[in-house]
């Protein structure tokens, strides 16, 4: 557990500090500092947030990043969001179920309103209709950002395929 000189002498935001300590969970420099790394850049995966800590602290192993990761999603003050299966991106968690549009061309995300009904997204009559007790929902959109859909209309092929036959 960090002692407030720690938290002061570190650099940690207190935000991150008070976040975990209301969370029920350890202060500990990797915790905060992965917070303070979420709180600065939004949607970071693994290996960025481990860039980010280690500029933070200095010295942090891999695994006590990966572990600060799990303990902050375990305790939902941050969302996991599963890209493809292989990796995911992080981001605190906002409690207010928005969605995430992913370019399929250059990998862009951004954060995206709720998409049916009153946030967070629950209202849904064809939820109802299952008899399920929705407490969250996670919807990725997947298409072209406008500067891939802009390349792609401008490739030749995509001219040849415009071009009137003769």
């Amino acid at each position: 557990m960090m002692t407030q000189r720690q938290v002061q002498e570190s650099g940690v935001r207190p935000d991150s500090v008070a976040l975990l300590r209301g969370a029920g969970l350890r202060v500990t420099a990797s915790r905060a500092a992965t917070l303070d790394a979420l709180a600065g850049h939004g949607h970071l995966d693994a290996e960025s947030v481990i860039a980010a800590v280690r500029a933070q602290l200095g010295s942090v192993s891999r695994q006590g990043v990966y572990d600060a990761l799990r303990a902050l999603v375990g305790a939902g003050l941050v969302r996991s969001i599963s890209l493809d299966g292989r990796r995911a991106l992080f981001e605190l968690e906002q409690h207010d179920n928005h969605h995430h549009l992913v370019c399929r061309g250059c990998g862009r995300f951004e954060d995206a309103p709720c998409a049916e009904g009153s946030a967070p997204c629950l209202d849904s009559p064809a939820v109802g209709r299952h008899g399920f007790a929705i407490d969250q929902a996670e919807v990725i959109y997947r298409g072209l950002c406008p500067a891939c859909q802009g390349r792609q209309a401008g490739s030749p092929a995509d001219r040849a395929h415009a071009s009137p036959a003769p």
